[in-house]
């Protein structure tokens, strides 16, 4: 299924040459493995927060997250917060680690065939996650990507994360590609969207393989809807070519 936004900005067409695409529910499986673990390190600290509020901040930098909801509860300038955010950021990478080592990393169907579609027509693949940089290595050496894509950017490589464009700005950087309107930015969560948005990119493909489905990226605008990465050739072809 492809959906467009035929009331979205159109451009000058240039030949694409990179698309980005979020890690967790976009290129893999999300089966509730961050959400879980987040749940399970938050109240193990003693700090509130429902599950509908950490799926609004999916594809947010984790930290981030910890940081938010330690904040809202005990207030910026309590000065126990750091060490607070510390224990609690990593108990949840404890938690998320221990699912992704048993069995949580599983390829979207369709994902490798697209990359090698990509490929063979001369158009670079990056990633940007919301995830730090070891468990992104872990992911994408266990899912056979170690050498997949021209750059891997991770919230930890840049001060702000989404909805700040600061990594698909870094991805471009590392890609060796300097114009947006050569980029296409892939996610599944109204966090992603927003970041292509910002980043000014030709074009933000949204993917209903994530927890936030159609009622909530429809609001972003995105150029495309599209059912999961395996509908990427078409519509490059279509749009893009």
């Amino acid at each position: 299924m492809l959906i467009a936004f035929p009331d979205v900005l159109c451009r000058p067409m240039r030949k694409l040459k990179l698309v980005i695409f979020d890690i967790g529910g976009t290129i893999i499986e999300d089966n509730g493995e961050v959400i879980a673990a987040f749940s399970a390190a938050l109240e193990g600290n003693g700090v509130r927060a429902t599950q509908a509020e950490l799926t609004e901040l999916k594809g947010a930098s984790k930290r981030s997250v910890v940081r938010k909801f330690v904040e809202r509860q005990w207030g910026k300038e309590d000065v126990a917060n750091e060490a607070r955010i510390t224990k609690a950021y990593q108990d949840f990478k404890d938690k998320l680690e221990n699912s992704f080592s048993n069995g949580g990393v599983k390829p979207i169907r369709g994902a490798d065939s697209t990359f090698e579609w990509l490929k063979i027509h001369n158009i670079l693949c990056a990633t940007t996650t919301g995830f730090y940089r070891s468990v992104t290595e872990r992911i994408l050496e266990t899912a056979g990507w170690k050498n997949i894509f021209a750059a891997n950017i991770c919230s930890d490589d840049v001060k702000l994360g989404r909805p700040a464009p600061f990594m698909i700005f870094r991805a471009m950087e590392s890609a060796g590609v300097d114009d947006v309107r050569e980029v296409l930015n892939v996610g599944d969560t109204r966090l992603d969207l927003q970041a292509g948005k910002r980043a000014g990119v030709v074009g933000v493909v949204g993917v209903l393989t994530g927890i936030q489905k159609e009622d909530r990226l429809r609001p972003e605008n995105p150029s495309h809807l599209i059912s999961s990465v395996a509908d990427m050739p078409a519509l490059v072809e279509e749009h893009y070519s």
